[in-house]
């Protein structure tokens, strides 16, 4: 997401038409970056992404940094900046209709069930009723695209476990560090080492 918002500040700058390569100081505005999280794994309100995290081989300060706060807008997070965004507060709600219902019956019926009851509450009502077909054919879409990421983390993980106790435990730390999503300290409780034992094994690798 960090390295992402890197190239949407650089589409930014040429659609205001900054002078680039001008020989004077180019005057910009000072920058605020947000993203939105509705995912299921992170159950905090709200947490910070650095572009510092994506850098190989970093021993001093960067000389670029940039900071990306990220907001959870799943239902009972956020509830000023929801109650504030009537519009976020009812996909939020839409969202969780959803996912609950499809813990009970196929994901289709589930989300016609929910778009059929957030009409009926009052919940997108004119966004709903305009774009049904739309709004269900993406959102069978997005769900199954998120459960299909959940069983290749799922799969991912359990390799490096795997290869934890096949071939050691250093190479097992090593699997994991080297898929980039899991902290330090997931992976330290998985192996049941001290984070400074991962730490080392990450200082091998740079």
């Amino acid at each position: 997401m960090v390295a992402e918002t890197t190239y949407y500040i650089f589409g930014l700058l040429q659609k205001q038409e900054v002078l680039l390569y001008s020989s004077t100081l180019q005057k910009i505005p000072p920058p605020n970056f947000f993203a939105f999280y509705n995912g299921t794994e992170r159950p905090e309100d709200r947490w910070e992404d650095l572009l510092l995290d994506a850098y190989e081989n970093l021993t001093e300060t960067p000389n670029l940094e940039l900071k990306v706060l990220t907001l959870n807008i799943n239902e009972g997070h956020n509830e000023e900046l929801m109650e504030q965004c009537l519009i976020l507060k009812e996909y939020a709600q839409y969202v969780a209709k959803v996912r609950n219902y499809t813990k009970e019956m196929k994901l289709d019926v589930a989300v016609e069930r929910a778009v059929n009851e957030c009409i009926h509450e009052g919940i997108l009502v004119e966004f709903l009723r305009k774009n049904r077909a739309e709004v269900i054919a993406m959102s069978i879409f997005e769900y199954d695209k998120e459960e299909e990421e959940k069983k290749l983390r799922k799969a991912e993980f359990e390799a490096g476990v795997e290869a934890g106790f096949k071939t050691g435990i250093e190479t097992g730390i090593k699997s994991m560090l080297d898929l980039g999503k899991y902290s330090m300290e997931e992976i330290a409780e998985v192996f049941h080492v001290s984070v400074d034992k991962v730490k080392a094994v990450r200082n091998m690798l740079i």
